[in-house]
C-alpha cells in the first residue's frame, strides 16, 4: 500500500436547479483522519460519491493518489475503500460469502479471498455472525460489515459516510480505535459524521462545509477567536456564585455554570481565581468539543 493524498479543488455538482456542491476545496493527507462536518443537505454525501467515482463533478478537479477519478475510475477504485451511509447487501448471502465475493470482484483468487474475509470478520468482531445471512444483521452489525467490505482490498484511502450510525457505545469505541489504527498504517481517512463527540476523539483535521461550500480558513480562524463557554461545578454552589459575583455573562445548564472565556490561558486564570477564593471545584472544562463549538457557531451565523 502506497500512501495517497486526496485533493479536491473547486468541485461543483448540481442536480437540475439544485446546487448540491457549489465549491469544495480541501486536502486530506496520509496517516491522518480528516473529519467532514456539516449539516444535513450541505453536500457531504454528494462530495463523497464524487470521490468514490460514483458521480462526476460538473467542474473542479479531484485527485486521489494523483489520479483523476473522472478519467481513470478503475485506478481510483483500486486504492479507495468506500463505506456508504446505508449498506446495500445480498440478503441471502452470509457475511463471510459477501466478503469473499467482494474479494473475488477485486480479482483475488479463491484462497486469498477466503483468508482476507476471515481476517476482516475478526477485525470487525463479526465472528459469531459470519455464517448467518446478512438479512439477520442489525443496523450496527451491517455497519461493521460495510467497513469490512471497504477494507477488502487494503485501500490507501478510506471514505467513511456516517460509520458510527447504529453502533452501540462499545462498538463506537472499537470503531474509533480501528479507524485510528488504519490511519496510523499510512492510510488517508475521510470521515463524514454527525456524531461530533466521536469525531472529536477520532479526527486529526476537520473540513467544515455549509451550503455546498467548504468554509474558508479565515472564517474558521475568526470563530476560534470568539469566547468559548466553560462549564464549572463546585461542591458548594453558593461559594462559586460568590466568587463569580459581578459577572453578567454567566448562564447555567443542568450540568453546571457556564462562563465564556477568551482562550485556555484565560480559563487557567479563572480556575486559579476560583481556587484562591476557596471554591472546591469538582468539574471544570469546555462545555463542548472544538468541532461541536465550531459547527454550532457556523450554524448561528447562517441563521443570523
Amino acid at each position: 500500500m502506497q500512501p495517497a493524498h486526496l485533493v479536491a479543488q473547486g468541485v461543483r455538482r448540481s442536480f437540475g436547479s439544485t446546487h448540491a456542491v457549489r465549491d469544495m476545496t480541501f486536502t486530506a493527507s496520509p496517516g491522518r483522519v480528516t473529519g467532514l462536518i456539516g449539516p444535513n443537505g450541505s453536500g457531504k454525501t454528494t462530495l463523497l460519491l464524487m470521490l468514490a467515482t460514483l458521480l462526476a463533478p460538473d467542474a473542479g478537479t479531484i485527485r486521489i493518489g494523483g489520479v483523476d477519478p473522472l478519467h481513470d475510475p478503475a485506478a481510483v477504485r483500486a486504492i479507495t475503500g468506500w463505506m456508504p451511509d446505508v449498506l446495500g447487501s445480498w440478503a441471502s448471502l452470509t457475511t463471510r460469502a459477501t466478503l469473499e465475493l467482494t474479494g473475488r470482484l477485486y480479482g483475488f483468487e479463491k484462497a486469498r479471498a477466503r483468508k482476507r474475509a476471515q481476517e476482516l470478520i475478526e477485525l470487525v468482531h463479526l465472528d459469531e455472525l459470519a455464517d448467518q445471512p446478512t438479512r439477520v444483521l442489525s443496523r450496527g452489525q451491517k455497519q461493521r460489515m460495510s467497513l469490512a467490505r471497504a477494507l477488502v482490498h487494503d485501500p490507501a484511502v478510506l471514505l467513511l459516510d456516517e460509520p458510527a450510525s447504529g453502533l452501540d457505545p462499545e462498538a463506537r469505541v472499537d470503531l474509533r480505535i480501528l479507524v485510528r489504527s488504519l490511519a496510523a498504517e499510512g492510510r488517508t481517512v475521510l470521515v463524514s459524521s454527525h456524531v461530533l463527540a466521536e469525531l472529536e476523539e477520532m479526527a486529526d483535521d476537520a473540513v467544515y462545509v455549509q451550503h455546498g461550500e467548504t468554509v474558508s480558513a479565515d472564517r474558521l480562524e475568526a470563530l476560534r477567536d470568539a469566547p468559548r463557554l466553560w462549564r464549572i461545578r463546585a461542591a458548594d454552589p453558593a461559594a462559586l456564585d460568590a466568587a463569580l459575583a459581578g459577572r453578567s455573562d454567566l448562564s447555567e445548564d443542568h450540568l453546571g455554570t457556564l462562563v465564556p472565556v477568551r482562550d485556555e490561558s484565560a480559563a487557567a486564570d479563572l480556575l486559579a481565581h476560583l481556587v484562591t477564593a476557596g471554591v472546591r471545584v469538582v468539574a471544570f472544562g469546555p462545555a463542548s468539543g472544538e468541532m461541536e463549538r465550531t459547527f454550532l457557531e457556523l450554524s448561528r451565523e447562517a441563521r443570523a
